[in-house]
């Protein structure tokens, strides 16, 4: 396969998991657990209240306690898991990759975990965000942003912090950073991993932020090093989840990889964001 076609399956790719029936564009809701009880559904006399036409009065119970997240299903309200009705189960969160999904008509639910807080996701198959989704664009793809880097390796493994949009930090795993050079100078950015995923994580901001691209910075996937060299390609760099919707929590880029250069490459700003 040549450069071009690579790329172009890259983006086809990257758009159909963008605007999947459970993608980020589907994103509607996120509401945090308070510990023990937590009814919900879009009835006032619940307590995480979701106004949503979508959504039942009472859909069931969230219970939080020692760490761990149960849900018990309202009657009647066709609560559905791997196709199965629920009436209660544990839910895995997403803190080591696969959470628990339920389902619900169009919408579906799982737990997410950030630090000490967990809350619940919802999304819509059916939502505005995907049903008028605009399209991504891109710089054009030039391969002088594929680069051989060279790759440090930390061992053990560092700790790097990150903080998300909400300003909460986490501390996360870096197996080592990315060295790459153009022209003339060498940059590095610091790698992170991530839950379920083999690849190595890397946030990064420039000079096109704001203008050009998203304002809070891009992603981006390398490959584990092969005898400590790798290839970073900021054609593949992307936009964060939050550009689509206002109820995800995306890390930022930390301090160090901020490049004081302008990286006329990958993703460029989405148009369609209302927020």
């Amino acid at each position: 396969m040549n450069y071009a076609d690579e790329i172009a399956e890259w983006r086809a790719n990257r758009l159909k998991k963008l605007i999947a029936g459970d993608g980020w564009v589907t994103l509607v809701g996120l509401f945090w657990l308070k510990p023990e009880e937590n009814r919900f559904g879009s009835a006032v006399d619940n307590q995480i209240v979701m106004d949503y036409p979508a959504l039942p009065g009472h859909v069931g119970t969230f219970f939080l306690a020692g760490g761990k997240v149960s849900f018990e299903s309202a009657p009647d309200a066709a609560v559905m898991h791997a196709g199965e009705p629920v009436t209660r189960l544990v839910m895995k969160t997403d803190a080591k990759g696969d959470p628990t999904v339920l389902t619900l008509g169009t919408l579906n639910f799982h737990v997410i975990e950030r630090g000490e807080l967990f809350g619940i996701r919802v999304k819509d198959s059916n939502a505005d965000a995907r049903l008028r989704f605009k399209g991504l664009d891109y710089f054009d793809a030039d391969p002088a942003w594929r680069f051989e880097a060279q790759f440090e390796t930390c061992s053990p493994m560092k700790k790097v912090t990150i903080m998300n949009v909400l300003g909460m930090e986490e501390e996360m795993d870096s197996p080592g950073a990315v060295v790459f050079e153009r022209n003339g100078k060498s940059y590095r950015l610091d790698t992170v991993l991530e839950p379920g995923e083999s690849d190595y994580f890397v946030m990064f901001a420039d000079r096109t932020n704001g203008r050009q691209t998203y304002g809070a910075g891009r992603f981006l996937y390398v490959s584990p090093p092969d005898d400590g060299k790798t290839v970073i390609d900021f054609n593949k760099a992307y936009t964060p989840p939050c550009a689509f919707s206002r109820f995800a929590t995306c890390p930022l880029p930390p301090p160090q990889n901020r490049l004081p250069i302008d990286v006329t490459a990958g993703e460029l700003k989405y148009e369609g964001s209302d927020h």
